[in-house]
């Protein structure tokens, strides 16, 4: 996904903005690994190979994004996902 990406993205649920946070990119600065979350319902929309997912919570499957999370929780485990959203302890 390119950077400039999240300036034409929004929360699909509320609309809101999300953060981008970066985890891996390319050699030409593309976001491979990282996540958007939105700053107002805290949904958390992980960036798996270049892809964010941002499907509705029904149409999530929680088998393409676990290695993502247990990515996470290894490299801060103050962070925790639960019905896709974003909890900090």
């Amino acid at each position: 996904m390119k950077i400039s990406t999240i300036n034409k993205l929004c929360c699909p649920f509320d609309k809101a903005d999300l953060k981008l946070e970066i985890k891996e990119q390319t050699i030409h600065n593309d976001v491979l690994i990282g996540s958007l979350t939105c700053v107002h319902c805290k949904r958390f929309y992980p960036i798996i190979s270049g892809i964010p997912i941002m499907n509705p919570d029904e149409y999530r499957d929680l088998e393409i994004e676990k290695g993502y999370y247990a990515y996470l929780r290894l490299e801060d485990s103050s962070r925790k996902i639960e019905n896709f959203r974003l909890i900090e302890y």
